[in-house]
């Protein structure tokens, strides 16, 4: 049996590691020979895949946050009803007792009326992790006022009356009412009941959300790229950063820790925080965003990748991408990201928003030797079992099977 997929996700354009994956593994799952549907509402600027299985819908509309219009912002994030008639459309074509549901992403345009139709329809749905929004009103378990990991019950009193967002507390209130409209009307999450996990560490954050009895699987997110010979971290390598220029990403934390550091400190991305960091250490170099061979051309030519966010992550593929080429990273030890190091032996794990801890395991790499024999450790365990579409793909039929024999 080949059932037909219906891949969720607010944009159709690999923006972030969460689009990165739905797109992969919708145009690997066309590939394979299922009939896929990507339903999206922010438009790529090209074709995802041309590809005789894949069709590839989008309301037009934008994502809420860079939306000039903010009433439209504001109500489109609520409950976006142009997406749900879109949405209905799509499912007139298809089967509930052969098609599945694929969610991704629907916090940032979509919103959970499109869930809700095809609940209402009677379609079954499973949801990748890849945030914590099915729990948490800010999608990070992160208190943005103190730059912390909140470890607050998501939707308890304390938690509404907390001032945790980025921006102000008024926006606040606004995601507070987006999370009782997505639980209570949308009914995410209490209207799934099967899940995906990126991480063991993701998971124990977020399973005392989930509805009792939900089947949680677990499933790699893909690595795409060919195996090539280990890089060689040499003396005078650099460390790499790659991500947002924002506060939980912990972009400042490594700044701080470099300054004190005579090493070379590259930052691949961009952001608001790129003034602040230049202030911290004006020794940074900026690349900016890249394309992904740029970025994999920075990390084989790095030391280190560091990976020094304040919040908890569900996963960090960059860690993934960075082992592939036999590059060592730094992660913290109170994000999903260790769960893809072992610490002293691929990499290691600094205390959680600790810059004494971070510069130390950066002295520690500084060491060229030290460098060399975590990053060959990285790139040996990553090639024995390397996360490639194909097992992606394989992954998810096997899931795909799996509940709809549940029906």
């Amino acid at each position: 049996m080949q059932p037909n997929v219906i891949v969720i996700n607010d944009f159709s354009e690999a923006n972030g590691g969460a689009a990165q994956v739905a797109l992969a593994s919708a145009a690997g799952l066309a590939v394979a020979g299922h009939r896929v549907t990507l339903f999206s509402a922010v438009d790529a600027s090209a074709p995802v895949l041309v590809h005789p299985n894949l069709t590839a819908v989008s309301t037009g509309q934008h994502e809420i946050a860079v939306d000039r219009n903010r009433l439209r912002a504001t109500v489109q994030g609520l409950w976006n009803s142009k997406a749900r008639c879109a949405m209905r459309s799509v499912l007139h074509d298809f089967e509930p007792r052969d098609s599945i549901v694929h969610l991704h992403g629907w916090s940032k345009a979509l919103s959970s009326s499109v869930v809700r139709e095809c609940m209402k329809r009677g379609f079954s749905i499973v949801c990748t992790l890849h945030d914590y929004f099915v729990a948490c009103p800010n999608g990070g378990f992160f208190n943005f006022r103190t730059g912390q990991i909140c470890r607050l019950r998501a939707m308890s009193t304390p938690c509404i009356l907390e001032n945790c967002d980025s921006r102000s507390y008024p926006q606040k209130v606004w995601r507070v009412a987006r999370q009782v409209v997505q639980q209570r009307v949308g009914n995410i999450p209490g209207g799934i009941r099967a899940f995906i996990s990126v991480s063991a560490f993701s998971r124990a954050v977020l399973q005392p959300y989930l509805p009792a009895g939900s089947r949680i699987y677990e499933v790699r997110n893909p690595i795409v790229g060919d195996r090539c010979p280990p890089a060689q971290p040499a003396e005078g390598s650099p460390f790499l950063y790659v991500g947002r220029f924002s506060p939980e990403k912990g972009g400042a934390l490594l700044a701080a820790a470099a300054s004190e550091i005579n090493c070379g400190l590259v930052y691949v991305g961009d952001g608001a925080a790129r003034d602040e960091f230049r202030r911290l250490n004006n020794k940074i170099q900026f690349a900016g965003w890249l394309p992904r061979v740029e970025v994999l051309r920075h990390m084989s030519h790095a030391r280190a990748l560091v990976l020094p966010s304040l919040w908890y992550e569900t996963q960090g593929m960059v860690v993934s991408e960075a082992a592939s080429l036999g590059i060592p990273a730094i992660v913290p030890d109170t994000s999903a990201a260790r769960d893809l190091v072992r610490h002293e032996h691929t990499g290691l794990w600094f205390k959680g928003g600790d810059v004494s801890s971070l510069r130390s395991a950066m002295r520690r790499l500084m060491s060229t030797e030290v460098a060399r024999e975590l990053g060959r450790n990285a790139y040996d365990l990553y090639w024995r079992d390397p996360p490639t579409i194909e097992r992606h793909v394989a992954d998810l039929q096997n899931v795909y099977l799996q509940i709809l024999g549940h029906r």
